[in-house]
């Protein structure tokens, strides 16, 4: 692939105020030991939340489902910007270099979308091309860099960069039931930020690895296992997580994986970097033990799981990051980014240092 894009950098941002599960649980007051026992045995340590303020009773004020939408856009758009900005940064590039922006969320729908209110946030250039994935979920930064792939490629020498933005706080629903107790258990506020460049024909690559190619696996069987619902009791949406999605998606992951690595010749044993999505510790070991990794190919999943909890899309960038900072990589060596969401689905890419 010689002008194959490559990933040029990586910016990450969280909100101001990170809580331990003892913590919350204390907070909002919740005594049932069901409950207390799904937060306490999460194998998360901390997350970076924005919880409603109290009433003059010390309790948490329900959030509306209006509030919730301002909220989503509030720390969409602040994190988003954040973690832009310090993607450029790690490119050595500016605002002014970046001509492509795709913008992925989950947690909160915004018209006009989140990729124009950060272009007018920053005072990017009105003329950048830009694209918003909406409504897919913890997978759906995958399905977007394979997009913004095609388009480095098709643009050679030119800045994409890919924000994944997700204010899981403001799709929260409190109550007493176990359904919404697993979500609040798991997921916490961040964003993270992917640039991508190709070379010119006969010019000099960038620096970061190629991205040589993608996968991608739908079970359809499972396709509500995953879902946001309308609660009418609370007047707002709700997010279900079938109990058993660990256990489909460690059913089905490596038939995806094998299929995305045999595309390249390769087997499992020649990937030396695992960067999945801190899904949920039962998502991770069931990811692991199918795919037959070892507990330190999947570290940076499992740390970034213990420090922010489930930030959807943008996960994996969180451990991308970590790689990075831990300087191991060598030229040469192969990594398999994975994700996993409603649909079900299991994402994948290959990419070569």
């Amino acid at each position: 692939m010689p002008n194959a894009a490559r990933i040029a950098g990586v910016g990450t941002a969280v909100t101001q105020d990170s809580y331990s599960q003892r913590e919350l649980l204390d907070i909002f007051r919740i005594t049932d030991p069901r409950i207390r026992s799904v937060f306490l045995n999460s194998a998360i340590e901390r997350r970076y939340l924005t919880i409603p303020p109290q009433d003059a009773n010390g309790l948490r004020v329900p959030e509306i489902q209006g509030e919730l939408l301002a909220k989503h856009k509030k720390l969409a758009v602040d994190m988003g910007s954040r973690a832009l900005l310090t993607c450029l940064d790690s490119v050595g590039a500016d605002l002014a270099d970046l001509d492509y922006l795709c913008c992925v969320t989950t947690t909160g729908f915004l018209v006009p979308g989140l990729s124009a209110l950060i272009i007018r946030q920053l005072a990017i250039n009105p003329s950048c091309h830009r694209v918003d994935v909406v409504g897919m979920g913890c997978n759906a930064g995958l399905n977007a860099l394979n997009g913004m792939v095609a388009w480095a490629r098709a643009n050679p020498a030119r800045l994409a960069v890919m924000v994944c933005a997700e204010a899981c706080s403001a799709a929260y629903v409190f109550d007493s039931t176990m359904r919404t107790a697993v979500v609040n258990s798991l997921f916490g506020d961040g964003a993270a930020a992917v640039a991508l460049i190709a070379p010119e024909r006969g010019g000099d690559a960038a620096a970061g690895p190629r991205v040589l190619g993608f996968a991608s696996h739908i079970i359809t069987d499972a396709v509500g296992a995953m879902r946001y619902d309308w609660d009418d009791d609370q007047n707002k949406f709700s997010f279900f997580l079938d109990p058993d999605i660990p256990y489909v998606v460690g059913a089905n992951a490596e038939h995806v994986v094998d299929r995305l690595l045999s595309g390249a010749g390769l087997r499992r044993g020649d990937v030396g970097h695992w960067l999945v999505h801190s899904g949920g510790k039962k998502v991770i070991d069931a990811v692991r033990v199918n795919l037959g990794l070892t507990r330190h190919d999947v570290r940076h999943t499992v740390e970034v799981l213990r420090d922010f909890g489930n930030l959807s899309s943008g996960s994996f960038l969180f451990s991308y990051d970590r790689l990075l900072k831990e300087k191991v990589v060598r030229p040469g060596d192969y990594g398999v980014l994975m994700t996993m969401g409603p649909g079900s689905t299991i994402e994948t890419a290959l990419i070569q240092w």
